[in-house]
């Protein structure tokens, strides 16, 4: 195989895993949303508790420990043979097994420092997925290694299908049979394990897709320290990548209860009001994914660019996307600020907590730009820090929530959560400017793109404020539909009014095909 076919493998194979990762990301926020529908915010709040434990588990095996052994493989001067792969899944073996003792062991005392000791069996339930994780991450990485990634686009999307199917029927049987909604926790960590179980079934059906062993030694020898480091350190900086939103939601499982607790509020209602600001997190996902789905469009262009060693045009399509990322990030949020109201009626069927969640949705803008910026950052291998730049966000969200919920209880851990996400991307932006001028390459046409995000929610605020009395006789459809109308006219007026206002410079009317056919008809 020559190179420019390799690479152009390599890059159809980023781009599946990229859509097939943009799909289970639509499904993983999606669900939610019934889910609280059907356990209510106590029950939805049970889940999130557990769910940060889960969430790693998938990441790790998705992204983090494939991603590594497939830059270990590709760095032999063979194909591997069973006595690297066997010392590969042994590390992660071991790794797995210290994570799944650690979680399980001392559950209690977790389940302790989020001030509800009822969390304790679906916090040990959690602890199993991690034991599956050896086994579909090695054979996810073997594929990866080969630049094949369709057994991982395909296990990806198999594992989250079973697993958001069981965990919605895992939902109605616990309400349904009037059991505890602590149960919703224990059923989510098995739904999480039946997924897992469909994953690694369809990586086993694929694998002789694998390249045929090689008998002897590919002469790279490495020390049991410095394979460890490899797989599951470099595994972990990677994963810590894709977690920026579970780690900051990992922040509130352990402090927000306690904290709303010690304000003297009953265990009942800090339940509640916990449950109210996850509602949070499916609609900031969303938008986050959406962000990052057009940005996609740009990727073809910057692959091109930096093949032909074109570096102002590379540099001009990496500023693109973060422009396409900050515009369509902005349009979300600001929309779900005016009709956030009318959004938590329909998604969840009353209208509380609105004001804490609009203060989160602002995470969606500062969230997809961080997640932007690290993507840029990545590209030049700078992996590791971008990690601990994610991590220094962690540290800032555990500060700011004790300082500001027990004065502003979720709304304090609403704007934690965006200070927080601000910092990373501030952090990512410095490290980004080292790399080449910012000023030059990235420039915001900001007169054009505020006007048409003012007329965009002054649009939508003023035909929702003559039509509003309507929304509480509808139906729940009829709400629907209400809202589907809005959300068009304003995404039809904001993106008429960035093209009216020259927000989009000419290679960027290009890649979008509405843009580009009024330009070649005018």
């Amino acid at each position: 195989m020559d190179k420019e076919t390799e690479q152009r493998q390599l890059f159809k194979g980023a781009f599946l895993l990229t859509y097939a990762g943009l799909i289970s990301k639509v499904l993983s926020a999606g669900y939610r949303i019934p889910l609280q529908n059907i356990t209510g915010d106590i029950g939805f709040y049970v889940y999130q508790q557990i769910y940060p434990f889960i969430g790693m588990a998938m990441t790790l095996a998705l992204y983090g420990f494939p991603a590594a052994i497939s830059r270990l493989i590709a760095e032999q001067s063979a194909s591997p043979n069973k006595r690297l792969k066997f010392r590969i899944f042994g590390q992660l073996l071991l790794f797995s097994m210290i994570v799944f003792l650690l979680v399980y062991l001392s559950a209690p005392f977790i389940a302790d420092l989020m001030d509800d000791n009822d969390l304790t069996q679906g916090l040990r339930a959690s602890a199993f997925p991690f034991l599956l994780l050896p086994a579909i991450s090695s054979l996810r990485g073997l594929f990866q290694g080969q630049n094949d990634m369709v057994p991982t686009a395909l296990s990806q999307m198999i594992e989250q299908i079973i697993r958001v199917s069981l965990i919605i029927c895992a939902a109605l049987f616990v309400t349904t049979s009037n059991r505890s909604l602590y149960d919703v926790g224990i059923g989510t960590a098995w739904a999480s394990i039946g997924g897992s179980i469909g994953a690694l079934i369809a990586l086993l059906v694929c694998r002789k897709r694998l390249s045929s062993e090689q008998a002897i030694d590919n002469g790279t020898r490495q020390t049991v320290h410095s394979l460890f480091i490899a797989v599951v350190g470099y595994g972990i900086a990677i994963a810590i990548n894709h977690m920026l939103l579970l780690l900051l939601q990992f922040v509130d499982a352990f402090t927000l209860v306690p904290l709303l607790r010690q304000s003297g509020m009953a265990l009942a209602e800090a339940q509640v009001l916990k449950g109210v600001l996850d509602r949070g997190q499916p609609l900031a996902q969303l938008g986050i994914v959406s962000a990052s789905s057009l940005a996609l469009a740009l990727i073809p262009s910057v692959t091109k660019a930096r093949i032909s060693d074109d570096q102002d045009r590379f540099l001009g399509y990496i500023a693109s996307t973060w422009r396409f990322t900050l515009y369509i990030a902005s349009g979300a949020t600001v929309g779900l600020i005016v009709l956030f109201p009318e959004v938590n009626m329909l998604l969840f069927k009353e209208n509380i907590g609105s004001t804490s969640l609009r203060i989160f949705t602002v995470t969606i803008v500062f969230a997809a730009l961080s997640i932007s910026t690290a993507s840029i950052l990545h590209g030049f291998g700078h992996i590791v820090r971008t990690a601990l730049f994610v991590l220094i966000g962690v540290i800032v969200k555990g500060v700011l929530n004790f300082l500001l919920v027990p004065q502003f209880q979720i709304s304090g851990a609403a704007l934690a959560t965006v200070l927080a996400a601000v910092t990373i991307l501030i952090l990512n932006l410095i490290q980004l400017n080292k790399l080449f001028p910012l000023a030059k390459y990235i420039q915001i046409p900001w007169k054009g793109f505020i006007l048409s995000l003012v007329l965009m929610a002054g649009s939508v605020f003023f035909v929702h404020g003559l039509a509003k009395p309507l929304f509480y006789q509808l139906t729940r459809i009829g709400q629907l539909l209400y809202l589907l109308v809005l959300i068009v006219l304003g995404v039809l007026i904001y993106f008429f009014s960035l093209e009216e206002c020259s927000v989009f410079t000419k290679e960027e009317r290009q890649v979008l095909p509405f843009l580009k056919d009024k330009q070649e008809g005018s």
